[in-house]
């Protein structure tokens, strides 16, 4: 896939208006009702023309989420972590692959290692 999965891209297809909430909802993981809800804020605060302006220059300048560019919802939740923690995504792979690494080795030494229950299991089966 050429497409970048860390970059901000605007999510038309869950869009209101143009897709900055729901893309800025994507790209940090929050819930796209708090986004829309913090900028309606923001705007009535005292925030007015700046707010729309920021709106505009975004939707202007980012581009398009593609689409199918997370395989499942489970690939989209880990590159919203790696954009909002990278050492952490980073870590949580290291320690599953450590995991992983540990079961095997777990399987190699019991099956290499000289079981004389496992044989005896094994020949009592033949």
């Amino acid at each position: 896939m050429s497409a970048s999965r860390t970059k901000f891209y605007l999510d038309k297809q869950n869009s209101k208006w143009l897709g900055v909430c729901s893309g800025i909802a994507d790209y940090t993981g929050v819930d796209v009702t708090w986004v829309r809800v913090g900028a309606v804020l923001l705007t009535i605060a005292g925030g007015f023309p700046w707010t729309l302006i920021a709106y505009w220059l975004v939707a202007w300048m980012a581009t398009a989420k593609p689409l199918g560019l997370y395989d499942t919802p489970e690939d989209a939740k880990f590159w919203q972590g790696v954009r909002s923690n990278p050492k952490r995504s980073t870590a949580e792979v290291r320690s599953k692959f450590r995991d992983i690494d540990r079961r095997l080795a777990d399987i190699e030494m019991m099956y290499t290692s000289r079981n004389s229950r496992l044989a005896d299991e094994i020949d009592s089966l033949r």
